[in-house]
């Protein structure tokens, strides 16, 4: 199944930014006005456990609070510990779902079965999040990166802001004779896993160490989840990192342009529909796991993706926790919650995937 997001839908996406700003809105409060009509009327009373991935944070937190305002006897505690964490806890049974940004190993899957009573574990998209390389080097805008320099940066190869390979893709502009300071995430993470796993399939020799959710490249220092990550880049100028959007623009970090070989590309949320274009879906059925096609060259598309799961049991033990997980992600991909997410670095689900989470959702037992 090949993913397609219409030009009609992300131009509205872009639309809804700029009336929440004019209105002047925060973004949590901005989700639970969005939200009061296009949830579920459905509100089951109890409490959720749920824990995993930090890049979806802002959202979940938003689409809680609008979720707790309209259904006054639900509580959904999320703690945002990063994706690695959030699979543990699933797997053990600690909590209800688990966000992550990358989906199971088969051996994980086989595992989340027992932790399920035999039914099968499900991965539900709710948020697509891009991945920003963020930077901080006042006097530099609309910095050009490509793959292959990205790469060498991240592998200790290019070390100095005014190196011939960044300046090549930056003619015009003047770069500092300075260090280049690269920081990482320590604890492992979906963030990483994407983020690697783009250069890998996009920087050809240049990614010189493996991809994966914990960091294996040769250079820089770590910090705990995106917060942690933003935070430093923040505080050391001439410090390059690789961070979900939202965390990029809360703390006015530069965002460099991508050059996929069709010119460079901003992030925003047009520019990521195109690149969830190209996805495919690999799970079965109600299991929405998708394949990202990370090494696209389509024209406008930014190709440093991910797509934030919730792992979900397709039929839980307890039916009281089933009705409840059900009740609120059925809030979390209503139109109005995903439309409402974009001024706080998210872009929609595209119109078909939206749909397929609706089914899947209204399926689980």
């Amino acid at each position: 199944m090949t993913i397609i997001r219409s030009a009609t839908t992300a131009a509205f996406a872009m639309t809804a930014v700029l009336a929440l700003t004019a209105c002047g809105s925060d973004a949590t409060s901005g989700a639970a006005t969005a939200a009061g009509s296009g949830a579920s009327a459905d509100c089951p009373t109890g409490t959720l456990k749920a824990e995993g991935s930090s890049a979806q944070k802002n959202a979940i937190e938003a689409a809680i609070k609008s979720f707790q305002t309209k259904c006054t006897g639900a509580t959904i505690n999320y703690a945002a510990t990063g994706s690695g964490a959030g699979i543990k806890q699933f797997l053990a049974g600690q909590v209800d779902f688990g966000g992550s940004d990358s989906a199971l190993k088969p051996e994980e899957a086989t595992t989340a079965k027992n932790t399920c009573g035999g039914a099968d574990a499900w991965h539900l998209p709710m948020v697509t999040g891009p991945v920003g390389i963020a930077y901080n080097l006042p006097g530099v805008d609309k910095l050009v990166l490509n793959a292959e320099v990205a790469a060498k940066i991240f592998a200790g190869v290019v070390t100095k802001w005014n190196d011939p390979a960044i300046a090549a893709l930056n003619a015009g502009k003047t770069l500092p004779d300075k260090a280049i300071t690269v920081y990482f995430r320590s604890d492992e993470s979906g963030t990483t896993d994407n983020f690697t796993k783009y250069l890998k399939a996009a920087a050809g020799s240049a990614m010189t160490f493996e991809a994966g959710k914990a960091w294996k490249g040769p250079v820089g220092e770590g910090k705990p989840q995106n917060a942690g990550v933003a935070s430093a880049t923040k505080a050391k100028e001439g410090s390059v990192s690789y961070l979900e959007w939202s965390y990029v623009t809360q703390n006015n970090l530069g965002m460099a342009r991508i050059d996929t070989g069709s010119g460079p590309v901003e992030l925003t949320a047009e520019s990521v529909g195109k690149a969830v274009s190209t996805a495919t879906q690999v799970g079965q059925g109600n299991d929405l796991s998708l394949k990202l096609d990370y090494a696209t060259k389509t024209p406008g598309a930014y190709p440093i993706i991910l797509v934030t799961y919730e792992i979900v049991c397709s039929k839980y033990k307890d039916p009281a926790k089933g009705k409840l997980v059900k009740a609120f992600l059925n809030h979390f991909a209503s139109d109005a919650v995903q439309k409402s997410l974009v001024p706080i670095g998210y872009a929609p689900l595209p119109e078909d995937v939206d749909k397929k989470v609706a089914a899947a959702v209204a399926a689980i037992g």
